[in-house]
């Protein structure tokens, strides 16, 4: 699509207001599982990001990575198990977890956000300790349930003007290296930030009343109502632990969090930066 000079500096202006709200504010962004497999939505992703940077927006990006730890895993002849939802971690996986998350895909996204014009560093949730864990279940070995949030690295590298890209793997007490659930992992990890938003990209519009109809998109929600529509059943599946995860992002600080479709090209500047929005808000 063409736009005429004085379209797109029309674009520009209407855009002023969102980025001086944002403006100094932090912003955390989960990206991960199926939201990463396209590589062209990836390389726009990235885009929306460092704009985002360049315009005085604090960014922090912490991604997940299920599909590709799945097919290493595979290629190495183990099969992935998972229970209510979780990955099934021994000993050998959290090895191939450590190797997927803080090695090929954070680098490779520092990689895209500093080819797009950006200022990256890698972290892992093992650096300077800024996700400590323990075990959250014996039955699935080394899942780790989040216990502390260290944000002294994070807020040193947001202050020299980089973006933070955090892998979700944590470290327990004793030095296990424990596979951390990206949604509860950025969760608290806006949440020790008190960042202004978190935006949770996904696979998926957002939560709708029926699952199938895609017009039924809820836009806002309270954490009361959010409480409720679990109660009744129009949240549930895989929505409920994302749903629990926005609510405690909410409880810990976070101002608003949004659940949205990762695979709408430019998603996150259409939330921050229009009045539409995109996906559906939780707020107190």
């Amino acid at each position: 699509m063409n736009f005429s000079n004085s379209q797109r500096a029309e674009v520009l202006v209407q855009a002023l207001p969102y980025i001086q709200e944002y403006t100094g504010k932090t912003v955390v962004i989960k990206y991960g599982g199926n939201a990463m497999t396209n590589e062209n939505l990836k390389q726009q992703v990235m885009e929306d990001i460092v704009l985002l940077r360049l315009v005085g927006v604090k960014v922090v990006l912490v991604h997940g990575g299920g599909p590709e730890i799945n097919d290493l895993m595979q290629r190495l002849g183990k099969k992935p198990e998972f229970l209510n939802g979780l990955r099934v971690t021994d000993n050998e996986t959290v090895e191939i977890v450590q190797m997927v998350l803080a090695g090929k895909i954070n680098k490779s996204l520092v990689n895209l956000l500093e080819v797009k014009g950006g200022r990256a560093v890698g972290l892992s949730g093992i650096d300077d300790r800024i996700i400590e864990a323990e075990c959250k279940n014996p039955d699935l070995g080394f899942v780790g349930e989040v216990t502390k949030i260290n944000t002294e690295l994070i807020n040193d590298v947001l202050e020299r003007g980089y973006i933070p890209v955090i892998s979700t793997i944590g470290s327990g007490k004793n030095g296990e290296v424990f596979n951390i659930n990206g949604d509860i992992a950025a969760s608290c990890v806006a949440g020790a930030l008190k960042a202004e938003r978190l935006i949770i990209l996904t696979d998926i519009a957002g939560i709708l009343r029926d699952p199938s109809d895609i017009s039924t998109l809820i836009p806002e929600l309270t954490i009361n109502e959010a409480e409720k529509l679990k109660s009744d059943g129009v949240i549930s599946g895989g929505m409920i632990p994302k749903t629990e995860c926005c609510i405690r992002a909410i409880n810990e600080g976070v101002k608003k969090v949004i659940i949205m479709d990762g695979r709408i090209p430019h998603s996150i500047l259409m939330e921050l930066f229009t009045d539409e929005g995109a996906g559906t808000m939780f707020f107190k």
